[in-house]
């Protein structure tokens, strides 16, 4: 952190998104504390095999798939992500990324990933929010495992309304065909790793994975900041 930072941070102190305690020059959007207590998945050590993988058996082409996080309504997580999508923070999608990224490369779940792909926005929530979570999530990845990443091979056709309320069969149908690849080229033989911020049903990524899948030589694998528990 360099001079100017930490004398911003004197005359208004940083605080943590989940308890509110300021933070230290070395900290970023969470406390060491909160970061430890966060609920982990572990399912990198096993990604072909748990309950997020699951959801993409005998459906998708997908290698392996993971969440770093537990998500649970009106829980510390949510209040993550949250601030993240509706608070003008994107610092916290870059800095979740990283985290990811460093507790990811543990279980060598970047081995053989040659390209980080974030599943993208329509261009009304796009202009609404000002950016994606998904791609500051990317960022963040990328800042530690130096991948790149494709923000312009696929896109959003239009804006469908909330997952949230919707049973899984409704999900799918919400988010059919939804994706359109505009550019194959960044992706041809590639292992993609599709980047988002929550998984529930897996409604979303499998429209991207139905898009990208007849891509020549494409490898498909996938990894979200939360998974949510049912």
């Amino acid at each position: 952190m360099n001079w100017w930072t930490r004398f911003l941070d004197f005359i208004s102190p940083r605080q943590c998104v989940v308890c509110g305690e300021r933070l230290s020059p070395t900290e970023r959007s969470l406390c060491s504390v909160c970061v430890l207590h966060l609920p982990r998945t572990t399912y990198q050590f096993t990604p072909n095999d748990n309950p997020m993988a699951q959801l993409f058996w005998h459906l998708t082409p997908v290698e392996r798939a993971a969440a770093l996080l537990f998500y649970e309504p009106h829980s510390e997580m949510a209040r993550i992500v949250y601030d993240m999508k509706y608070h003008d923070r994107p610092d916290i999608g870059e800095d979740m990324g990283r985290l990811m990224a460093n507790e990811m490369q543990f279980a060598r779940y970047f081995d053989g990933i040659d390209v980080l792909l974030p599943v993208p926005l329509s261009r009304k929530r796009l202009r609404q929010r000002g950016y994606n979570q998904s791609e500051q999530l990317a960022i963040g990845i990328s800042d530690i495992t130096n991948l790149p990443i494709a923000t312009k091979a696929l896109r959003r056709k239009h804006f469908v309304k909330s997952q949230t309320q919707l049973s899984r069969h409704e999900r799918q149908e919400n988010v059919a065909d939804i994706f359109e690849l505009c550019d194959d080229s960044p992706l041809k033989g590639k292992h993609v790793l599709l980047v988002d911020d929550i998984c529930t049903t897996g409604a979303t990524l499998i429209a991207c994975v139905d898009a990208l899948k007849d891509i020549e030589g494409i490898r498909l694998s996938v990894l979200t900041l939360g998974f949510t528990k049912t």
